[in-house]
């Protein structure tokens, strides 16, 4: 099965997934809803949206904790989602690994950061030896900017930014070819994200990863993503390239999102309006909606009328941009 997409690799293909959930008796929550996109090798994808949007939820179907309801998802060309077989079960784990958001919540308190960073090499028996496996947790820790000597002590002596060092020092150890990145700078100090974004830029360089970027702050995604996605209640309204989303945001909910995100300039800062998303403002007339491509890679939620609008507004856009 070729896995080639305009002249580029897709390495993970998330094709019409629904995850839902039992609410109590008989009823069912939908948190993912026809979620349908492709991530390129070697690229950041972005998938934004608010609180309960359904973004965590998706990053989780993709490292198999949650089951999807429908749809599937592919990694390499093969399906991994649903039944497979306990070898395709333990290359996923080895490939696929996850940034947590909460790096406190995320490591052992009783384990030392040796065994911490060591866990997925005991579990796949990654080693030759114990000298083996000590250099390769040295290596780990150091590509992250921690000292060997830190692995005797506990996740407790340490800072929440080396914290979050020492998690993505244990994805790391796996080399793994796709990473799931949880908002993981949200739980960390403004001072500190940006030496975090900064460490994961570089392991990807040198380590030619890919990334799957769960966030909520459109500053950060702009920073470190490739392209973006927008989640919005389990529905994915908008997908274009990071440059592309920000001159050109189409969707309503995407232009709402827009509008939050803070200006360093106290002067554009004090004159901008914020934007509240109302759904009610879009077309009512129960047709349904699917992701349509509206310029080459910048699809966009929509039904044939609410299309034929967003089509007149680019176009309205870029005559604006030129003049």
């Amino acid at each position: 099965m070729s896995n080639e997409k305009n002249g580029r690799e897709v390495i993970l293909s998330v094709k019409h997934v629904d995850v839902s959930f039992e609410v109590g008796h008989k009823k069912k929550f939908d948190a993912v809803k026809d979620a349908n996109f492709d991530i390129y090798k070697g690229e950041t994808f972005a998938l934004v949206g608010e609180s309960g949007s359904g973004k965590t939820t998706l990053g989780r179907a993709i490292l198999r904790i949650n089951p999807c309801s429908a749809g599937e998802i592919l990694f390499e060309g093969k399906r991994i989602s649903g039944k497979i077989s306990h070898e395709e079960d333990r290359n996923v784990v080895r490939n696929i690994q996850m940034i947590f958001q909460d790096p406190a919540a995320s490591l052992n308190e009783r384990a030392t950061i040796e065994y911490c960073v060591s866990e997925g090499l005991y579990n796949f028996h990654l080693y030759k030896d114990e000298a083996d496996r000590i250099a390769k947790v040295d290596r780990a820790l150091e590509s992250v900017g921690l000292l060997p000597e830190h692995k005797s002590r506990y996740p407790h002596e340490f800072s929440g930014g080396q914290r979050q060092r020492v998690g993505i020092a244990r994805a790391m150890i796996m080399d793994p070819k796709f990473i799931v990145a949880d908002e993981p700078i949200s739980a960390l100090d403004v001072s500190i994200r940006a030496q975090v974004l900064n460490l994961m830029n570089k392991l990807k360089a040198e380590k030619n990863l890919t990334y799957l970027f769960i966030a909520h702050d459109l500053s950060v995604v702009r920073f470190i993503a490739d392209r973006i996605a927008v989640i919005h209640r389990g529905e994915i309204v908008e997908i274009a390239d990071s440059e592309t989303l920000f001159e050109y945001p189409i969707h309503p909910y995407t232009v709402s999102l827009l509008s939050t995100v803070p200006m360093p300039d106290p002067i554009v800062e004090k004159s901008r309006k914020h934007i509240v998303y109302d759904p009610s403002q879009l077309d009512q007339s129960g047709e349904k909606r699917e992701l349509k491509e509206l310029r080459p890679g910048h699809f966009v939620l929509a039904n044939s009328k609410e299309f034929a609008a967003y089509e007149e507004k680019i176009t309205r856009l870029e005559k604006e941009r030129r003049q």
